[in-house]
């Protein structure tokens, strides 16, 4: 049963940082959605713990695994972990501004140790577990890691003990388990045996860098996109009006903790929001297995990528009882409007698309009070002046397309990154005359919405037209036989570049590939778009070449 109490405390947990909490439209959100920030905002003192102050045994994390194990944290276990997570790493030497990586997959560890290393004004590093040895070497000379907090799996202890000899900043290494290797110290029996914890007598400054993620574009090496302490407060729309969660909610987010999207769909936004965060532990990803999570476990709310939508429509959505769901966002990559009309025919859900990066937070989205368009990423964030910058230097209007860019008026803007790390000329070239430059091309219709296109890049100039990739991958991708499709443009005499869909079929037709399904395919796109964009060249491959965060490497296909 609902709770008056608890929807009272989400109130006031909101109130302290908003000045209105509750909106009738989507104007109205933009004109008076303002957040109130407060002198060294902490996420762990003033959200976790004020949680656990206010409501202590308010549902916070359920974690899952795919062996059937399952346990419900409360935000007063929440605090007393990182106490005892940022008492034990203070009994290691870790303490202000240190730099500490998490590579510890979906494991309930990461939540102790974020939360712990917010506590203790420390700087955190969520990483992948798929890094090898030379991506921890780069990683840990970069920005001189002092500790590695590590899941005790075999391929994960091997390479960082690999990458230990040149890493010579790396003064801890601490496994979570269930192997601990000589010359690594024990997480849990080091939270075990902690002393009660001591706040440090200085914590933080707004400004000062609380979290740090290595950006894994499609060329060269990361880039380290380092955010201050305010960012948390950035999310507060991800999670209440993105997300659209309040107490009630069960979120499920699928993100791994490696990724930047794990503190957008499995932290912030929701802690601030009240909800209970889902969190299913699993080795390899199977459509169905989370179709049962979403039934057994009731979750309300779910987030992931176009991509997984589309392998659980493939699923047969029908053959679960997933009626618990009352809301469903995307992001991670543009969204298809075939897999948006599939979702809303199969579950009469409609999926809210969003748009943000690394570098910042939710930028656009398809918001509660705005009717999602099947292909549009939504309307701006009041959080940013969002704009799109034509190649003249204009901006662009209706119907024009151009670079999303944010406009910072000589400001900070709360939720953009505060610099690339040990990186001041990548920084300076990318703010540039007070514009932050995104990267990626979009359009804008008369009511607002934007329409991603591709990045600047990626786009193809063919015959004198300008082509967006997504465009095309769009009508692709609406064809049965597609699973995956990545659009380039290849030189050509006659158009000066040439469109080509990279494919990877769906099983039952890859033993089809051939002239015959190319030009079924061709046809298909000429129907679907306009005729001039069709792919000329098609190639059926088994995989796409993708950055080790899941982005297709278009940069490589071009080169093949």
């Amino acid at each position: 049963m609902r709770s008056c109490v608890r929807c009272a405390n989400t109130i006031d947990m909101l109130r302290k940082y908003l000045k209105k909490t509750q909106y009738e439209s989507y104007e109205d959100f933009m004109e008076n959605f303002q957040v109130q920030i407060p002198e060294r905002f902490n996420f762990g003192y003033d959200v976790v713990d004020g949680w656990a102050a206010r409501e202590p045994n308010k549902p916070a994390l359920l974690w899952t695994d795919e062996d059937g194990h399952n346990r419900q944290y409360s935000f007063q276990e929440i605090k007393e972990y990182s106490d005892k997570t940022a008492s034990y790493f203070q009994s290691l030497g870790i303490g202000k501004g240190d730099m500490v990586m998490l590579i510890v997959k979906r494991h309930v560890e990461f939540w102790f140790s974020i939360i712990a290393i917010h506590k203790l004004g420390a700087v955190v590093i969520p990483a992948t577990h798929l890094l090898t040895a030379k991506d921890i070497i780069y990683r840990a000379n970069a920005a001189s890691i002092k500790a590695i907090v590590a899941c005790g799996d075999d391929a994960v202890l091997e390479h960082i003990n690999e990458a230990m000899p040149q890493s010579p900043s790396v003064k801890s290494l601490i496994s979570i388990g269930p192997k601990v290797p000589q010359g690594w110290s024990d997480f849990q029996k080091g939270i075990a045996e902690a002393k009660p914890f001591v706040k440090p007598a200085v914590v933080n400054e707004n400004d000062d860098i609380m979290l740090l993620y290595f950006t894994s574009g499609t060329t060269g090496e990361p880039k380290m996109v380092a955010h201050d302490f305010t960012y948390p407060l950035a999310h507060i729309i991800t999670g209440k009006y993105w997300h659209n969660l309040d107490e009630t909610s069960l979120h499920f987010t699928l993100a791994d903790t490696g990724w930047g999207k794990a503190v957008w769909g499995k932290l912030y936004g929701q802690w601030f929001s009240g909800a209970n965060v889902f969190v299913y532990h699993y080795e390899r990803f199977k459509p169905s297995d989370v179709l049962e999570m979403i039934q057994k476990y009731k979750i309300t709310s779910f987030c992931a990528p176009p991509t997984v939508f589309r392998y659980m429509i493939r699923e047969n959505v029908r053959n679960y009882d997933i009626s618990s769901l009352r809301y469903c966002t995307i992001a991670g990559e543009a969204l298809n409007p075939s897999v948006f009309e599939e979702w809303k025919e199969l579950t009469g859900i409609k999926l809210m698309e969003g748009f943000g990066q690394t570098e910042t937070t939710l930028t656009i989205a398809t918001l509660p009070w705005t009717e999602p368009k099947p292909g549009s990423m939504g309307k701006k964030n009041p959080q940013y002046d969002v704009a799109l910058l034509k190649s003249d230097g204009t901006f662009a209007g209706p119907g024009e397309q151009g670079e999303i860019v944010i406009r910072t008026h000589g400001k900070k803007v709360l939720g953009l990154f505060k610099e690339y790390y040990r990186d001041a000329e990548r920084t300076k070239n990318t703010v540039v005359d007070g514009l932050y430059h995104t990267g990626d091309v979009a359009s804008l219709d008369e009511d607002g919405y934007f329409w991603f296109i591709g990045r600047t890049d990626d786009v193809i100039k063919s015959s004198g037209y300008r082509i967006g990739p997504f465009e095309v991958e769009n009508a692709v991708m609406a064809h049965p036989a597609v699973v995956e499709c990545a659009v380039t443009g290849v030189p050509d005499e006659i158009r000066g570049m040439a469109v080509k869909a990279t494919i990877v079929l769906a099983d039952e037709y890859k033993a089809k590939a051939g002239e015959e399904l190319v030009k079924d395919i061709q046809e298909f796109v000429k129907k679907t778009t306009a005729p001039y964009k069709y792919p000329r060249i098609i190639e059926f491959v088994d995989a796409l070449p993708k950055t080790i965060s899941g982005k297709i490497k278009r940069a490589e296909i071009r080169e093949h």
